[in-house]
C-alpha cells in the first residue's frame, strides 16, 4: 500500500515486514542537496531546489518500481499483463462483432426503407388502379344504361312498326275490297254508261266516258282516281275540268257510295256538253 507523506511516497508490504520508505523531499542530503546553514540567493535557491527535487523524485520512483517488482514478483506482473492483453483482445473481438452487427443493422435499416418505399409505390399504384377501376365501372354502367335505352327504343320502334304494318295491311285490305267492287261495276258501267276503266301508273284508275256529246259520241270525258295514304278516294285529274268535282269527292268519302259518285260525274259531263 502506498501513501503520500510530505510530498514523497512510503511503500509498505502488508505481510512479511518489508518496508520501503521515501523520505520527504528537502530533508535528505544527497547530490546537489543543501545544508541548513548555507546561504543562497532566493531565486537561485529555488531553481536548485526544484532540480534536486526532480532528480530525487525520479531516483525514488526507479527504486520504488524495482522494489515493487521484487515484492510482488514477475509472475504476478506477467499475469496482470496477460489479463490486460486478454481484455484488449476480448474488447477487440467484441468491437469487431458489434461493428459487424451495426453494419448489418444499417443494411437492415436500408432494406426496411427500401421495402417501405416499394410498399408506398405499390399503394400508390393500387390507389390509381382503384380509381381507374371505378372509372371503368362508371363507364360500364353508363353503357348499360345506354344499352337499356337503345333496347327500349328498339322495342318501341318494333311495336310502332307492327302497328303501322297492321294499319297498312288494313288499308290494303280495304283498297283491295274497293278495287274488287270497282271491277264488278266495270262491266255494268261499260255496258250502260259507255264507260271504260283503265289501270295506269301509281295504282291509279282512269275513267273514260263516251256517248256524252250527242254531236260527237266518241269524244272522251275522263277523270283519274286514286286512294291516298288515309285510304280515301282522291280525284287527281279531270278532263274537261268540272267545278263540282271537289264536292263529289267529299260526298263519296262521307257515303262511300262509289256508284253514285261515278253517276254524278257523268251527269256533270253531260250537262257540260250542252253548254
Amino acid at each position: 500500500m502506498a501513501e503520500p507523506i510530505g510530498g514523497a511516497l512510503v511503500a509498505r508490504r502488508a505481510r512479511g515486514g518489508a518496508q520501503l520508505e521515501a523520505q520527504p523531499l528537502g530533508r535528505r542530503e544527497g547530490a546537489g542537496g543543501l545544508k541548513a546553514g548555507g546561504r543562497v540567493r532566493p531565486r537561485a535557491m529555488a531553481n536548485v531546489k526544484t532540480e534536486d527535487e526532480i532528480i530525487l523524485f525520479e531516483r525514488e520512483m526507479k527504486e520504488f518500481w524495482t522494489k515493487l517488482k521484487s515484492v510482488y514478483g514477475t509472475e504476478q506482473i506477467s499475469q496482470t499483463l496477460a489479463l490486460r492483453d486478454s481484455c484488449k483482445e476480448s474488447i477487440k473481438v467484441l468491437s469487431e462483432k458489434w461493428s459487424k452487427k451495426l453494419k448489418e443493422g444499417d443494411l437492415m435499416i436500408d432494406k426496411i426503407q427500401e421495402y417501405r418505399n416499394e410498399i408506398l409505390q405499390q399503394s400508390q399504384r393500387i390507389s390509381e388502379n382503384q380509381e381507374h377501376l371505378a372509372e371503368i365501372k362508371s363507364n360500364v354502367n353508363q353503357e348499360e344504361e345506354q344499352k337499356k335505352g337503345l333496347t327500349d327504343s328498339i322495342q318501341e320502334l318494333k311495336e310502332e312498326l307492327i302497328k303501322k304494318k297492321e294499319i297498312i295491311s288494313s288499308k290494303n285490305k280495304a283498297t283491295k275490297e274497293r278495287v274488287e267492287r270497282l271491277c264488278k261495276s266495270k262491266v255494268l258501267f261499260e255496258e250502260r254508261l259507255g264507260l271504260e276503266i283503265r289501270r295506269i301508273h301509281n295504282e291509279q284508275l282512269q275513267f273514260v266516258f263516251r256517248h256524252i256529246d250527242h254531236k260527237d259520241p266518241d269524244k272522251p270525258y275522263a277523270f283519274t282516281l286514286s286512294i291516298n295514304e288515309q285510304g280515301d278516294y282522291e280525284v287527281t285529274s279531270c278532263t274537261p275540268p268540272l267545278d263540282c268535282i271537289a264536292e263529289f269527292q267529299l260526298k263519296v268519302r262521307e257515303t262511300n257510295n262509289f256508284s253514285a259518285f261515278v253517276a254524278n260525274i257523268r251527269k256533270a259531263f253531260t250537262a257540260l256538253s250542252y253548254k
